[in-house]
């Protein structure tokens, strides 16, 4: 039982022993920390979750008050996905706080960064009686949260028009209405929070003043709008992933950053209100064991309610090992390519022709006839490289030549050289990059092209003394070459928290996305200030996670019973491994695309909802593969949010845990591990084991053939991995597939290579 009095006078001496006089420690500079609190034995009797939260603090257990001079000690009080509070602490304060018996640890306060009408068509999802997507009822009655920076609510996107009212026991709040002239909650609109400082006061609405969250929302669940576009370019009917479900939306971000206190907060109120699918498209912590990442903690528990966690993979490739969000409960997601491309094509004075993309394809093209073409970067000044420093005698009435500065920053390149006078751009990728080109909103005529089109064209340039080029704008071209692909920034795997579990998960259209926009002075790219924007194009794991996420929701419309772990193997078993002409997906350098950067594959939503067999979890399935990672039981107690004590767990490696993939560390001997699935296909089936694997590896399934005589009975077998030869430290890529009459249920295998 627990016994608060024993933490007040524990939290009192502490206070009397290291804290200076009350008046100085008003002086001190307070800093703004996660507390978390281990598990509170018995749930903590007739003492509130406030008050035992409150009797933490250092200077309550003092006899003082609770609220500083700047503002509420406590800024939050969790009490559904999280164990503890958010307090703005002193250092002695936090001392005393971490030293107090039933206090696991504090985090402090750190800031994330923010990590459409072709995409529903290209993933398979159209209109029509008998499709997927209109059996799913457009994902109606399933709620959605969206953890970013707001909404604008009177987007046409988030129109309620043929949908439901909100599901019995929804308890979201909405704090729009008090807001004059910017529209509010409807069917659509369900719920609407802002938190902390992405609040700005107390009173602020979630209303969106970055235009970050209000495309991500209309990316997962958007309602269809005809005639979308972007000043002309990329034209049809919008729509989200499922069209007819719900929005609740959690502001906890600003236009530049994400307080984790808030993130957590979100997190924390989406659980509480009953959200179905939680969609986070913001960066995490990479590399950071579990039960010290409180967003993992926070994820556990939304999943042990059912709901199903879908996370941005990050935007730090294509390094390996720089996945985040990689908690096996929540789904990981990369960013691929579509077939669309917003085409201007460079032309050089020697005839030859690059496919290039540009946002920005005015009528009135200074571009259009051959100019002068010049690369500032050859005098080997870095900054002249990517046109951040120019001198106007050399690129005026030119067309100059760019390197890319990264995920961001070339529509700035273009500014400069449209101050000093340059007639036209041509932005060319890093080697890194690849053949990843984004469609800017540039401010003058441009081309980003590869980094291979980018050496020819400064091989030309050293060819000649009068390099010429122009920039044709072709608009926007429906079947580019090749497709699917993997952008160069998608973060890649091993996780480093947990590397024997395949991260990222899946793979969805993240590059070159069009979807609702909320208009911002912070784009200054257009010299109107785009203030008639109702949709934009944006890149990045933020765009393609609320792809997933819709998907997720068209499943749970469909499959309400099925849980997170079951509705994640459907979508990463039936995902697609080649591309549309049957090829194996590249990369951003048109290379075999790894596992560690595409996860299972391509999503491809027409075929997970109905994925014959699912290899499923639940919550107390996690505990021995937890344990297996040698957390402790404190570590495990964290993130369970409950006593565990793994001496009486039968722990498993992270190979064991019955995930859609298999990681094998393979060194001399052979590993057996265990999968069991779960049918949910056709009720008499029978599904013969298919290995497709490089010719130096051997697995043996058994048994190798799986007979169901009904819905929902499972069937377990064993995989055992060995070398068939001398071990090969490059590793191995393989698949393992169950294959029946009617499906084909297909699972990556990865033997990591030496360093992986």
């Amino acid at each position: 039982m627990e016994k608060p009095l024993q933490c007040l006078a524990l939290a009192s001496l502490l206070l009397l022993l290291s804290l200076p006089p009350p008046a100085a420690a008003y002086l001190q500079e307070r800093k703004n920390y996660i507390v978390h609190l281990r598990p509170r034995d018995g749930g903590g009797g007739s003492v509130s979750v406030e008050e035992w939260h409150r009797s933490f603090l250092p200077q309550a257990t003092a006899g003082l008050d609770s609220t500083a001079d700047d503002g509420p000690r406590i800024i939050y009080s969790y009490t559904d996905a999280f164990t503890g509070f958010a307090a703005r602490l002193t250092d002695e304060e936090a001392d005393a706080v971490r030293a107090t018996d039933g206090c696991a640890r504090l985090y402090p306060e750190v800031f994330l960064p923010l990590a459409t009408t072709r995409s529903p068509g290209f993933l398979g999802l159209h209109l029509g009686n008998d499709g997927f997507w209109s059996r799913s009822g457009f994902g109606r009655g399933v709620v959605i949260g969206i953890l970013d920076t707001g909404i604008l609510p009177s987007h046409p996107s988030f129109g309620d028009d043929g949908l439901q009212p909100p599901p019995k026991g929804w308890n979201g709040t909405c704090e729009f209405k008090a807001v004059a002239g910017a529209g509010g909650c409807n069917n659509k609109i369900i719920g609407a929070r802002a938190f902390g400082s992405a609040a700005v006061n107390s009173t602020a609405p979630p209303v969106d003043d970055a235009g970050h969250g209000t495309h991500t929302a209309s990316t997962a669940a958007g309602n269809f709008v005809e005639n979308a576009n972007v000043r002309g370019n990329a034209d049809g009917t919008a729509s989200g992933m499922a069209p007819h479900a719900h929005l609740a939306i959690y502001k906890v971000c600003t236009r530049s950053r994400c307080s984790i206190m808030d993130i957590i907060a979100g997190l924390d109120a989406a659980v509480r209100d009953g959200v179905d699918v939680l969609s986070f498209s913001i960066g995490a912590y990479s590399g950071t064991q579990f039960n010290y990442d409180p967003i993992a903690i926070a994820a556990f528990k939304a999943m042990e309610r059912g709901i199903f966690v879908s996370c941005a993979a990050g935007n730090a490739g294509p390094d390996p090992g720089t996945v985040g969000n990689g908690a096996p409960w929540m789904l990981t997601v990369a960013a691929g390519t579509m077939d669309r491309a917003i085409r201007t094509n460079v032309r050089l004075g020697n005839g030859e022709v690059f496919h290039g993309e540009s946002l920005f394809q005015p009528g009135n093209n200074s571009a259009a006839d051959p100019l002068p073409l010049v690369y500032p970067g050859a005098d080997g000044f870095d900054a002249s490289r990517d046109c951040s420093v120019l001198r106007g005698s050399e690129v005026e009435g030119k067309v100059v030549l760019c390197e890319s500065r990264g995920l961001n920053g070339r529509v700035e390149a273009g500014q400069t050289v449209a101050a000093y006078g340059g007639a036209g751009m041509i932005v060319m990728n890093r080697a890194p990059e690849g053949y990843t080109t984004f469609a800017d909103a540039h401010v003058l005529p441009a081309s980003h092209v590869s980094h291979d089109a980018g050496a020819r064209i400064i091989s030309y340039l050293n060819s000649t003394r009068n390099a010429t080029a122009s920039i044709d704008f072709r608009g926007t071209v429906i079947g580019s070459y090749p497709s699917p692909t993997i952008t160069f920034f998608s973060s890649r795997g091993p996780s480093k928290a947990s590397p024997g579990i395949l991260k990222p998960d899946i793979t969805g259209p993240g590059m070159n996305i069009l979807a609702a926009w909320a208009p911002s002075e912070s784009h200054t790219e257009f010299s109107d200030g785009g203030a008639d924007l109702s949709f934009f194009v944006e890149s990045g794991t933020s765009m393609s996670t609320p792809h997933l996420s819709g998907i997720a929701a068209l499943l749970k419309s469909l499959h309400p019973d099925w849980s997170p772990a079951a509705i994640k193997s459907a979508i990463m078993t039936t995902s697609d491994a080649v591309d549309r002409t049957g090829m194996p997906i590249k990369d951003e350098q048109y290379r075999h695309a790894t596992f560690y950067a595409m996860g299972a594959g391509y999503a491809n939503p027409a075929l997970a909802f109905d994925p014959g067999l699912v290899y499923d979890l639940d919550a107390d399935d996690y505990i021995p593969y937890l344990c297996g990672l040698g957390l402790g039981d404190d570590g495990v107690t964290e993130i369970a949010h409950r006593p565990v004590a793994c001496s009486g767990v039968k722990a498993i490696t992270e190979a064991e845990l019955n995930y859609p993939s298999l990681v094998v560390n393979l060194l001399s001997q052979p590993i057996t591990v265990n999968r069991t699935v779960t049918n949910v296909g056709k009720a008499r089936s029978v599904y013969t084991a298919v290995v497709d694997v490089p010719k130096d590896v051997s697995v043996v399934v058994q048994p190798p053939m799986l007979r169901f005589s009904g819905l929902k009975e499972k069937q377990s077998f064993t995989v055992t991995v060995r070398w068939a030869g001398e071990p090969n430290v490059a590793g191995a890529e393989g698949n393992l597939k169950w294959v029946s009459d009617d499906y084909i249920v297909r699972s990556p295998l990865v033997v990591p290579g030496k360093g992986e």
